[in-house]
């Protein structure tokens, strides 16, 4: 049986100290039926391939690119920080205290 890693302390992207974190699938979950990455990754990593993330992080990544595009592309940790806008918003959003729920147009 599988484990997926488990719940940290903090958000691993901002790593603010966050009460209730939420697990990102980094091969989203409704991909893994998918051929093409049935091919690319094994049935271990399609599932535990997550990072436990607060809310304000794991918004600020599905909208920064397409479910496919986090799929296929931004699949790790390290990819996901090559992306500009999510850089920015990390870096903005750890300065802020556990509680922060940035505002919808942020």
């Amino acid at each position: 049986m599988l484990k997926l890693p488990p719940q940290p302390d903090n958000c691993e992207l901002c790593e603010r100290p966050v009460a209730r974190l939420t697990r990102h699938h980094l091969i989203p979950k409704h991909l893994h039926r998918k051929k093409r990455f049935q091919k690319l990754f094994s049935k271990e990593e399609l599932i535990t391939r997550t990072l436990w993330v607060c809310r304000p992080c794991h918004n600020a990544i599905h909208k920064a690119r397409s479910e496919h595009d986090l799929g296929l592309h931004y699949n790790t940790l390290e990819r996901l920080l090559e992306l500009e806008e999510l850089r920015v918003f990390v870096g903005w959003v750890r300065e802020k205290p556990a509680g922060f729920v940035p505002k919808k147009g942020r």
